[in-house]
């Protein structure tokens, strides 16, 4: 006889899997050149409404170190650092259904992708796609790529290990040394430049 626990668990369930999850907006500015993305943010990132909510996610760890900011920092000032080291971020996946955080629990045709040949197109710094894992990568290839501008086409598109501490396989090390490939379109985050009150 299954318990209650497990009882419960396939109602909620059920229920996650009806319900339409609605992605994070993307966090871009006009000079991206490294445009990161993911398949569709995980539970805790959705309810918090933060990218990479997860604390034992490796994305900030990773990014802070290639891009020369403290980690620790709260969220606003990570993101606006990221921006300023040129990095932008979004997902493939704009709307789904998905039992869980996981990619496999997804349900399959429920995917709407994000509009992003649009976004590409009004980036006229971007040299790089970086996609966060394996689904995120397999999204875009079925969804984006295809509609990609002709100005797009050429992109250099990476496939990087996943952050995710379901990826625990890959240890933080080996994560920072794959996702160096991306240090030759990086640049080390500027203070904002001071306005000057005088006429």
């Amino acid at each position: 006889m299954r318990s209650q626990k497990n009882v419960v668990h396939d109602v909620v369930v059920r229920v996650m899997s009806d319900v339409i999850l609605q992605g994070l907006p993307a966090q871009v500015n006009p000079q991206c050149r490294v445009l990161v993305l993911g398949s569709m943010p995980g539970a805790i990132s959705l309810h918090e409404a933060r990218y990479y909510a997860h604390p034992r996610n490796r994305f900030w760890p990773v990014m802070a170190a290639l891009c020369g900011f403290d980690a620790t920092l709260d969220y606003t000032q990570r993101m606006q650092l990221l921006q300023r080291a040129g990095v932008g971020v979004w997902d493939v996946i704009g709307q789904c259904r998905r039992s869980g955080s996981l990619d496999a629990s997804i349900v399959r045709g429920s995917e709407v992708a994000n509009p992003l040949p649009a976004l590409m197109a009004g980036l006229p710094e971007l040299q790089v796609i970086a996609c966060n894992g394996g689904a995120a990568h397999a999204a875009f290839q079925r969804w984006v790529q295809p509609a990609l501008p002709v100005v797009a086409v050429a992109l250099p598109v990476l496939a990087l290990p996943s952050t995710s501490p379901a990826n625990a396989a890959w240890s933080l090390p080996r994560l920072l040394e794959a996702w160096g490939q991306l240090r030759p379109w990086l640049g080390a985050p500027e203070p904002p430049t001071a306005r000057s009150c005088g006429g």
